[in-house]
């Protein structure tokens, strides 16, 4: 099924949407969702030249703009100067999908501090450094969107994932702290905490997460980028002005809240 068709028209025309760790996976489902929806697309990586560009293409053959910027989501100065390029090229920033993240395994008795602080500082680190970046904008048009990518992890815990599990759960701080900031500026902050998505993710061994008991989703069958994209444009479109601060998980049942 189509991003146009889950959003039933093209709800977020006029809207500018970056999506940081946009080349694969679920940044490349949500980049084609949100721009099956109308908005036109900023595709960032960090190095990922080839397969920005191919996003790109993928996007701007739905109708929208589309751009690519390669920046390191952990450093401040190439953060600022992606958001000062997008407004030099879009002309705005609405929708920011803080999803540039790296999955590690280590085994939390064996795992170095530099081991820990890579995680955190992409995962955490660029989720605050682009929200900061991205806010003023948002402030001064009165309007934004804000989603960052969480997981389940943060919840139920992960076999050698403390430091990834560790940080998502700061992502859902982050979230519920900056919702209640910017409320009052038409701006709506969420997480949205995916289960296991099929797929082989890199810097892994396998292609989803090991979780206490071996859980299973009770639906019976493989999550996919496009379920996790389909509740980020709800969040991003009408259907999500009245929620903020929430974290929404979408897993098919693996974790029940």
């Amino acid at each position: 099924m189509s991003a146009v068709t889950v959003a039933g028209s093209r709800p977020l025309l006029g809207q500018v949407a970056l999506v940081t760790g946009g080349v694969r996976r679920i940044g490349r489902a949500t980049a084609l969702a949100l721009a099956g929806a109308g908005a036109d697309i900023v595709i960032n990586a960090r190095n990922s030249q080839q397969e920005a560009e191919d996003t790109c293409h993928a996007v701007e053959a739905l109708g929208v703009r589309a751009m690519t910027h390669l920046a390191d989501v952990t450093d401040e100065i190439a953060v600022a100067g992606m958001l000062a390029e997008i407004e030099a090229r879009m002309g705005r920033l609405d929708i920011l999908v803080n999803n540039a993240a790296i999955r590690r395994e280590a085994a939390l008795i064996d795992m170095m501090l530099a081991e820990w602080r890579e995680i955190q500082s992409v995962i955490l680190e660029g989720a605050f450094l682009c929200s900061r970046a991205a806010l003023p904008g948002m402030v001064r048009r009165g309007h934004g969107r804000i989603i960052n990518i969480g997981g389940v992890s943060a919840h139920t815990g992960a076999i050698e994932r403390a430091h990834v599990a560790a940080a998502k759960a700061g992502l859902e701080g982050l979230t519920r702290a900056a919702a209640v900031e910017f409320a009052g500026h038409g701006i709506t902050v969420n997480c949205v905490a995916p289960g296991k998505i099929g797929g082989k993710r890199s810097g892994t061994s396998g292609n989803t997460v090991s979780l206490p008991g071996g859980a299973s989703p009770i639906v019976p069958r493989e999550g996919a980028p496009e379920d996790v994209a389909a509740m980020i444009l709800t969040l991003c479109g009408p259907a999500g002005d009245f929620v903020t601060g929430q974290t929404i998980h979408v897993n098919g049942g693996l974790f029940l809240t």
